[in-house]
């Protein structure tokens, strides 16, 4: 197995893929992980120096039933595949997945007409659990919930879930089955041709066969260097605030808005971390990096959030983020094979692509061989057994035999989140090992708590100091 962050790309024989996938997003590593079970050469390509940078890490972590899809789409299709492959994924990997259902709450009457509507399209899509509730069962089923509320559509099956963990397992269970993975790459020109693509990085070149776009807001930009116009991406900024863990017993199921034009709207949900998330907001930008949160934006919010759950306002906020979900004007994914150029676009992919990231692999590998890849028989992958980042399955500084065995997963190092120096150890030297403070806090919640690494930042920063200065002496990853 391969992961490089640095140096020149490998030469040669070894420079030669069967695919290559450029975009080490939720989607990207699934289709790295999907194509990993066949006797392929694969390489991972990211421009970031990890994995799930982008829109990955930066969503509402909601496993979807597809239950408001559009009908007949493609995404309706991958989204209700995808819940049943992450479902089935989850529980075999130890990604922590709560199934806390759903509301969609009416606060008018036109919303409280829309409901019969919702659930009618969720018999469509194949969801035939839901159920409308009066505004007494709502109450009993939510009762903070702010005046007002008239009736919901109770939608079983919704989860809430880890994004990290999600994509770090993919990328890793890829890497140990033989896909190489070359973080730090941007992909700056492609030169298409026959029998091989090459891909012009700064750290050097690398040929292939087939070549995937997987590159989520830059999907557009990356179909250009091959000739491609097929759509435009317009990033639309979500803005959330988290909340502290005292509020997490405020709510029981994910509070969904009756959906607008431009998307679900503002929900109120739990976390498997034990927070509760207030957002997104939805804001069409031009600028693909503008991953700040505004004044405006949370202010909105909190007014929204206040109608909803009033007494979450009295609650502290530990965090807020931003994430760029990619908007292409159309109700769809734009996922197209170009046989002529052995090459397929996964574009368009909004919230739901942590759902249908599995379903959206399986479906590009048939994108694939419809370009001609030969993928050859299937085969086990490594098995993967992921560290447990969610509140309701045990955690390491709880587990007695575990601290027996090894005192380093019975030292807390982080208090507000109980992150252990085992936990940081096993993340540092991981297949693939965070690059930076940020990464090891996605692989285990280290300075994601109330005080923001304000007591442990320095601790946890000198181990990872420590490990990068031996990893370096040692020659370790590129």
């Amino acid at each position: 197995m391969s992961v490089t962050r640095t140096g020149p790309l490998p030469v040669g024989a070894d420079a030669a893929y069967d695919v290559v996938v450029v975009g080490a997003g939720v989607v990207g590593c699934a289709i790295a992980r999907t194509l990993a079970r066949h006797p392929l050469r694969v390489a991972l390509v990211e421009a970031a120096d990890d994995v799930g940078d982008g829109t990955s890490k930066a969503n509402t972590a909601i496993l979807h039933t597809g239950f408001d899809a559009l009908p007949g789409t493609l995404e309706a299709r991958l989204v209700r595949e995808g819940h049943r492959l992450l479902s089935d994924y989850a529980r075999e990997t130890g990604i922590p997945v709560e199934p806390v259902g759903a509301l969609l709450v009416a606060w008018d009457d036109q919303q409280r007409a829309a409901l019969p509507r919702l659930a009618a399209k969720a018999e469509r899509n194949g969801h035939h659990s839901t159920a409308l509730l009066g505004a007494a069962e709502l109450r009993a089923r939510e009762p903070h919930l702010g005046p007002g509320a008239l009736a919901a559509l109770a939608v079983p099956g919704e989860s809430v879930i880890c994004p990290w963990t999600t994509t770090l397992a993919y990328a890793t269970q890829a890497v140990r089955s033989g896909v190489d993975l070359h973080l730090g790459c941007r992909v700056e020109t492609v030169r298409t041709g026959d029998p091989h693509h090459r891909l012009v990085t700064p750290r050097g070149e690398l040929r292939t066969r087939h070549l995937v776009n997987a590159c989520g807001l830059h999907a557009d930009s990356f179909d250009a260097l091959v000739g491609r116009e097929d759509f435009a991406v317009t990033p639309r900024r979500g803005q959330l605030l988290v909340f502290d863990t005292f509020a997490r017993d405020l709510v029981r199921h994910i509070l969904l808005p009756v959906p607008g034009p431009l998307g679900k709207g503002v929900l109120i949900a739990p976390t498997v971390y034990g927070n509760v998330l207030l957002g997104p907001t939805a804001e069409d930008l031009a600028d693909k990096t503008a991953t700040g949160t505004t004044a405006e934006g949370l202010a909105g919010l909190r007014e929204q959030g206040g109608r909803i759950l009033p007494a979450l306002l009295d609650e502290e906020v530990t965090a807020l983020y931003a994430g760029l979900r990619a908007a292409t004007g159309q109700e769809d994914y734009r996922i197209a094979a170009h046989p002529g150029l052995r090459y397929v676009t996964v574009g368009g992919i909004r919230s739901t692509g942590l759902t249908a990231s599995l379903a959206v692999a399986e479906h590009v590998r048939g994108l694939l061989a419809d370009c001609g890849l030969d993928p050859g028989p299937e085969r086990p992958l490594a098995p993967v057994r992921m560290p447990n980042l969610g509140e309701a399955f045990p955690r390491p500084y709880r587990d007695a035999a575990l601290v027996a065995r090894d005192p380093d997963f019975g030292t807390v190092v982080c208090h507000c989140e109980r992150v252990t120096r085992g936990e940081i150890r096993a993340a540092l030297t991981s297949t693939i090992p965070p690059a930076g403070l940020d990464g090891l806090r996605r692989r285990t919640r280290a300075r994601a708590g109330r005080c923001q690494g304000h007591y442990c930042g320095a601790e946890v920063r000198a181990l990872f100091e420590r490990h990068s200065e031996h990893t370096e002496h040692r020659g370790g990853t590129r």
